[in-house]
C-alpha cells in the first residue's frame, strides 16, 4: 500500500488544501493529512478543532486518514508508513519554500521523496492567513473554506467578540 503523508498547519483548512488532499488520494492508497504545531503561528483554532474539521471536510474520501505529529517531518514518515511527503503549491514563492525544505527533509533522510502538487487555479490566490483576514473583516469565505470550516470561523469570531 503506497501512503504519502501531507503535513501542515491547516488552521484553517482550505479548499484548495481539500484539492491537493483528494488529488492525491486518486493517485495513492493512503493519504494521511498530519497537522503539525507551527510555533511561528498564533492558531485561530486549537490542535483538535483543525483535526475535527479536517475529519470533517474529508469524510466522504475513505483513503484519507487525519492525524497529528510533532517534531521533525521525517520521523513522522517513518511513524505513519509513508513513502512521501505530499506538498501543495499556489505560487513560485510556495515552490522556492517547499523545494527548500525538501532538499533538507531529503538530507535529514535520503528516503524522504516530495511530492509537489500544484493546487487548482481557482484556489491559487487562497492562503488560511488570507481566509482569518476576511472572516476578522466580516467578509464572505464561504467559496474559500468548507461549509464546516465557515461555520466554526464564524462561532470563533462571536464567541471573540467583546
Amino acid at each position: 500500500m503506497k501512503t504519502i503523508l501531507y503535513p501542515g498547519s491547516f488552521d484553517p483548512v482550505t479548499n484548495g488544501h481539500l484539492d491537493v488532499a483528494k488529488r492525491a488520494a486518486k493517485l495513492f492508497d493512503r493519504v494521511v493529512i498530519a497537522v503539525a504545531e507551527n510555533s511561528g503561528k498564533k492558531p485561530l483554532f486549537t490542535f483538535a478543532e483543525r483535526i475535527d474539521l479536517l475529519k470533517e471536510a474529508c469524510a466522504d474520501t475513505p483513503n484519507i486518514e487525519v492525524a497529528s505529529f510533532d517534531g521533525l517531518l521525517v520521523n513522522a514518515l517513518r511513524l505513519f508508513g509513508a513513502e512521501a511527503v505530499l506538498r501543495g503549491i499556489r505560487t513560485s514563492a510556495d515552490f522556492e519554500y517547499e523545494f527548500q525544505m525538501a532538499l533538507m527533509n531529503r538530507r535529514l533522510n535520503p528516503d524522504c521523496e516530495t511530492f509537489f502538487m500544484m493546487t487548482d487555479p481557482d484556489c491559487s490566490f487562497v492562503s488560511s492567513t488570507l481566509v482569518k483576514e476576511i472572516a476578522r473583516g466580516g467578509g464572505d469565505i464561504s467559496n474559500f473554506v468548507p461549509v464546516c470550516v465557515a461555520e466554526a470561523i464564524r462561532r470563533k469570531w462571536k464567541e471573540n467578540m467583546p
